[in-house]
């Protein structure tokens, strides 16, 4: 394994994505909960997110190092959303990339955890797909 595979390198790849994943979903069930007010869409979305909880390990934290992140300022069209259409599709977006990140991270570690990741993955495409046929005729 080299320096760049470290289990250390993985463990900060795995809770980068952990945390975008999460917050990602989170963007969408609150827009769904107060902007919508579409319960069976935010309760799906706070599962998906609760689901991730099997994901998480306190020990990963000691590899954070947000200080040294090459990527942490945002670029400028990250700045920029013109509608909350927009703001849904980035971020169900950077919500399954994420996922593809951990699948694909986790096969390193634990095949259980990566089919978890995947089925969150997929989850969010169902999710996705029912939240634009429910809400296109409303202004996105």
């Amino acid at each position: 394994m080299t320096n760049s595979e470290s289990p250390e390198k993985v463990a900060r790849l795995i809770d980068a994505n952990l945390n975008r994943l999460k917050e990602g979903i989170r963007v969408i069930e609150d827009i769904n909960r107060y902007l919508y007010d579409d319960a069976s869409l935010t309760s799906q979305l706070k599962s998906l997110r609760h689901r991730l909880q099997t994901l998480y390990s306190q020990e990963r934290l000691y590899f954070r190092d947000i200080e040294n992140d090459v990527q942490k300022k945002s670029i400028e069209s990250e700045l920029k959303r013109s509608s909350i259409g927009d703001l849904v599709i980035a971020n169900f977006s950077r919500a399954q990339e994420s996922a593809r990140v951990l699948e694909e991270s986790f096969k390193l570690i634990d095949p259980i955890l990566s089919e978890t990741a995947k089925e969150v993955r997929y989850g969010l495409y169902g999710i996705e797909k029912e939240f634009f046929l429910k809400h296109a005729a409303k202004e996105v």
